[in-house]
């Protein structure tokens, strides 16, 4: 089993790169967003791994993060219908917190931009993964918790209110559930919906 690839890489393909180690090249498939961050052939190189073993073939799946990887084996092991082809693909269109977000808001749309990727299997994906998503966002873990309930209805009626006030001004759900977020570390628990507006706005002119 090869958990990680550390050397120089050798050449980037459509959808793999070459990694050289010690005089023999791994190529490793990988998500279009690990492949445009990758540096130039003949740089130094580590790539977190994820190995597939079958009867016909052993395949490397290459990633920049083991965040990015544990996405990669989270959506294959447990959302049925999704398998190494559509988990990169969705890996390709969303970072792992965008991912995380989208699923705690119910964002269905958003989490079928990905190539091949309609809008049962987006359902899907939120529906297994919604009490997966904090423990896999990374940085933005701590405002998961407050994007499930904006994507449940269950938000206190202030929050929900400010939240889609800033909706209406242009924003997008993402944006206006971080900048909320952000708002009531310093507005408190108690604040009503114009003072998390308030608030919410000076976090975006930020």
């Amino acid at each position: 089993m090869i958990g990680k690839l550390k050397g120089t890489l050798d050449e980037i393909g459509e959808d793999h790169c070459m990694v050289d180690v010690h005089g023999v090249g791994y190529v490793a498939h990988c998500s279009a967003r690990t492949l445009a961050q990758l540096p130039g052939p003949g740089e130094a190189v580590t790539l977190f791994i994820e190995t597939y073993v079958r009867e016909d073939m052993i395949r490397l799946y290459g990633f920049q993060s083991p965040l990015e990887r544990e996405w990669f084996r989270l959506l294959q092991n447990n959302v049925p219908g999704v398998g190494a082809k559509v988990a990169l693909a969705i890996l390709s269109t969303l970072a792992p917190a965008d991912l995380a977000n989208a699923i705690a808001l119910r964002d269905i749309a958003t989490v079928s931009r990905a190539p091949g990727v309609g809008k049962k299997v987006a359902e899907r994906i939120v529906t297994e993964l919604k009490n997966k998503a904090p423990a896999y966002a990374g940085t933005a873990s701590g405002m998961i918790g407050l994007k499930q309930e904006l994507g449940e209805g269950v938000a206190p009626a202030p929050i929900a209110d400010a939240v889609s006030a800033l909706v209406n001004l242009g924003y997008s759900r993402d944006i206006a559930a971080n900048a909320i977020a952000a708002a009531m570390k310093s507005a408190g628990e108690d604040a009503d919906s114009p003072k998390l507006i308030r608030l919410g706005l000076k976090e975006l002119a930020r």
